[in-house]
Parts: C-alpha cells; sequence; structure tokens
C-alpha cells in the first residue's frame, strides 16, 4: 500500500482494514500473488484517468491489471471524490472505500461490469465479500 495523499492518514485504522479487504477480495476472486494499492488525491486519478481512460475528469477507483507472472496488478484510490461519495451516499468512508478495494480487486482478477451480463456476476460476489467483512450491501440505499 502506499499512501501518497497525506489526507488518507487521518482515518484511524483504515489502511490496516484495506489491507484485510483486499486479503478477503483477492481470496474471493482467487488471485494469488501481490498488487499495490495507491491511496491518492483527486488530481493524481485525474491523471491517470485522462492518460488510460481518455477521460479528463477525477474518478473514485481505477484497476491496472499486471501481466507479470505472481503480480496482479494496481489499483489507485482517490480521497476527494471518495469521501464525496461516501457523504452523498450517507456511508461511512471507511466502508465505502472498502467497497472501491473489492471493485478494484475483482477488476484485477478479471471482473467487469461493462454489461448487464457482467455486472450480474461482479456485484452479487462484491456484495458477498462485504457481507462477511460486516459491511452492508452497497448498492442499496441507505435508509434516511
Amino acid at each position: 500500500m502506499v499512501v501518497e495523499d497525506p489526507a488518507w492518514r487521518g482515518h484511524r485504522g483504515l489502511r490496516a482494514k484495506l489491507l484485510r479487504v483486499a486479503e478477503a477480495a483477492a481470496a474471493a476472486g482467487k488471485l494469488r500473488g501481490e498488487l499495490t494499492i495507491l491511496l491518492a488525491d483527486d488530481a493524481r486519478l485525474m491523471a491517470l484517468n485522462r492518460e488510460f481512460r481518455g477521460k479528463n475528469r477525477p474518478t473514485n477507483v481505477l484497476s491496472f491489471p499486471s501481466a507479470r507472472t505472481g503480480y496482479h496488478g494496481d489499483i489507485a484510490i482517490a480521497h476527494g471524490v471518495s469521501a464525496a461519495e461516501a457523504k452523498a451516499a450517507g456511508r461511512r468512508f471507511a466502508d465505502h472505500v472498502s467497497h472501491l478495494v473489492v471493485h478494484g480487486v475483482l477488476h484485477l482478477a478479471g471482473y467487469d461490469h461493462e454489461t448487464e451480463r457482467d455486472a450480474r456476476l461482479m456485484e452479487p460476489l462484491e456484495v458477498k465479500i462485504l457481507a462477511r467483512l460486516g459491511i452492508a450491501d452497497p448498492y442499496r440505499a441507505v435508509a434516511p
């Protein structure tokens, strides 16, 4: 795990939690080996999104699979975008970012959500992994 944006350091216990989340997601996705999680700021995710996806805006999470044996790839998460999404959804920041880690790890495992069929495979697996970690279904609305 690489913490590039100091804003991430203001969340006690978050890095340890995200490591546990990544391990659970990797096990569910049948990944054996290593991966990197970059905890960055919105500007960094915007630059990556522009360079690799041609989209000139920040995003919450990006995944970069690797073809190298034993190394599955990189996941980058933006603090500001993630915090704003968590607040807008009425969710705890740690729970929302945990979901983003699960989502990113599953992308590294080959899961996708570009089509409805793909999403019907990936999203229930995300929900199942998060439930095992005591985190509510991120696809359900939070009661007011």
